[in-house]
């Protein structure tokens, strides 16, 4: 059962990695037996990663970039699909959000979420595919949101940047599954990472935000790496163009934030 799970032999890309969720899926699959490259804008706090990736017995290197980028991540990509040591897993977790009402919102923001969060996955998804379906095996992961479901008041340019992502994964999968890649998404609800820190540590709006998961919690990010194991390794060789939802019963799951007297 346990070579179901095994990525011995494989090498990962991860973005997002110097914290959160990525630096929780980069050393999971190390865990799993992955080499990684570790991808993101914070050298130092990517070289700690990197540091914790080792002791752990892989190979770790590093790659920083800027997701809204664009140029860069292509040559970023470019690079990586060139080198000798070929990428056989991509996890596409860097992401950013963004609150503001429609009126107030511009269409510079509006593009630059479409850049950091749509437009750089398709680049690494264009240019590190290529290998994969030439060797025959590959597994994508982009990271969407409870959102890629459903709407969200103040919040129009993320919510339809993870529409978008789903609608990206799903064609991917569709192209590439004759190859032997598989290529799906994750769909993550709240979790206690940095990025959620406005809300996790204000007493009042984590209640509400809580009160809203049919758990009554918020993910600890090492909640992710099981459903990122499972797409990364053979356990899911024939899923495909499918998105999980790792959410504690946001999305699917009727949870109301209000006490509903019966």
């Amino acid at each position: 059962m346990e070579e179901l799970f095994s990525l011995a032999g494989r090498r990962a890309v991860v973005t997002g990695a110097s914290r959160g969720l990525g630096r929780a899926i980069a050393l999971g699959l190390a865990r799993a037996g992955a080499d990684l490259v570790l991808a993101a804008r914070d050298g130092a706090k990517l070289a700690e990663v990197a540091s914790e990736v080792r002791d752990l017995g892989r190979s770790a290197d590093i790659i920083t970039f800027e997701l809204g980028d664009l140029p860069g991540v292509e040559a970023a990509a470019k690079g990586l699909a060139a080198e000798q040591r070929p990428i056989d897993i991509l996890v596409n977790n860097g992401a950013i959000a963004g609150w503001g009402s429609l009126p107030d919102s511009s269409l510079e923001g509006w593009q630059n979420m479409f850049d950091v969060n749509v437009a750089s996955m398709y680049l690494l998804c264009r240019e590190l595919s290529a290998g994969m379906a030439a060797r025959g095996w590959g597994r994508i992961i982009n990271f969407a949101s409870y959102v890629a479901q459903t709407g969200r008041p103040n919040l129009s340019a993320y919510t339809a940047s993870k529409h978008a992502v789903l609608g990206l994964t799903r064609a991917v999968a569709a192209e590439l599954a004759p190859r032997g890649v598989t290529c799906n998404a994750i769909a993550p609800g709240f979790f206690d990472t940095d990025m959620a820190a406005p809300t996790v540590g204000n007493p009042a709006r984590a209640k509400i935000f809580r009160d809203a998961i049919a758990m009554g919690r918020f993910g600890n990010p090492s909640e992710i790496v099981g459903p990122a194991l499972f797409l990364a390794s053979d356990a899911a060789s024939y899923v495909t163009g499918h998105m999980l939802h790792v959410d504690g019963g946001v999305a699917g799951v009727l949870s109301l934030p209000v006490v509903v007297q019966t």
